[in-house]
């Protein structure tokens, strides 16, 4: 539906159509997942070439989420720090009011990356995701924030 307004614009009188407004109820809020047919198809790799957001939709930003847990412990294990790095991160997107499938794009650091690290991650975030891959890049870096620390997480999320 559109309401009209009219515009007095140099002594002559112009009607045009805005669009009325619309809650985020209303509108699609929907991510878009974009893999090309000829490119390679990373989405047995747990991400997706590229996401289209909506219009309509805000955007928020998770800093990055380590291994640690709740009272601050860090695992010497990767992939204990890579499980409880998405745990976090699924608890930031709970108090956004947010679910892992608004996630649009993750940005993930790893110290010391070798191809052994990668099925910990792909398993992690196929677990968190499911089909809902978000477009990602993966970072290699020498360490992060405290030396214990082996992985970080951070994400761009669309609110309803």
């Amino acid at each position: 539906m559109s309401r009209i307004k009219h515009l007095l614009i140099g002594g002559l009188i112009m009607t045009i159509g805005i669009p009325a407004a619309t809650t985020a109820q209303e509108a699609n809020l929907k991510l878009t997942i974009v893999n090309p047919k000829n490119l390679y198809d990373p989405s047995p790799n747990g991400y997706s070439t590229a996401v289209i957001v909506p219009r309509e939709g805000r955007l928020a930003y998770i800093s990055g989420q380590g291994g640690q847990d709740s009272t601050g412990a860090l695992s010497s294990d990767f992939a204990v720090q890579v499980k409880q790095a998405y745990a976090n991160l699924h608890t930031a997107l709970d108090a956004l009011g947010a679910r892992p499938d608004q996630v649009a794009k993750l940005t993930v650091f790893v110290v010391d990356h070798d191809m052994s690290k990668l099925q910990v991650l792909t398993e992690n975030v196929k677990a968190m995701f499911g089909a809902a891959l978000p477009a990602q890049t993966l970072i290699p870096v020498p360490k992060l924030a405290i030396d214990p620390m082996l992985f970080e997480v951070e994400a761009v999320v669309v609110l309803d």
